[in-house]
């Protein structure tokens, strides 16, 4: 089941837009290896679950998933063929808002060769370019 807030204070949000690059949540903090975003969008909830389901899968219960982003906008749109105003549609799916340099999944307690695979399988199923980043050490 996809992920989506408990509760909102709004039901509808506007579209706003994404500017710049991530100055938080850019740095792996909780696991080994990361995968970071090399462009900024709306990341579904649907393809947030699809990267989880694939991470699972590759680490085969060894070692540790944490996912980085949790979708918090909610995206709507009206049906097909409505004639112009009647106000703003129904909310469609949620997102999570995504910038330049985020990570979105981590993993942890697994050898290098299987994050790389786990996290290349997880970055096709992403609708932006990402890459691999490994943990540096405090200070440098």
């Amino acid at each position: 089941m996809p992920l989506m807030p408990k509760r909102v204070k709004f039901r509808k949000s506007q579209r706003g837009r994404v500017k710049g690059n991530a100055t938080r949540g850019n740095t792996v903090a909780f696991g080994d290896f990361g995968l970071q975003t090399l462009e900024g969008g709306w990341l579904s909830a649907e393809s947030i679950e699809a990267g989880r389901i694939t991470a699972a899968h590759s680490i085969r219960g060894e070692g540790r998933l944490y996912i980085r982003v949790f979708p918090h906008k909610s995206v709507t749109s009206i049906p097909l063929e409505t004639r112009m105003g009647k106000g703003k549609g129904e909310p469609e799916f949620w997102a999570a808002v995504v910038k330049p340099g985020t990570i979105l999944f981590e993993l942890a307690g697994v050898p290098e060769a299987t994050a790389k695979t786990a996290l290349a399988k997880v970055a096709y199923k992403m609708p932006f370019k990402c890459r691999l980043v490994t943990r540096t050490a405090k200070g440098t």
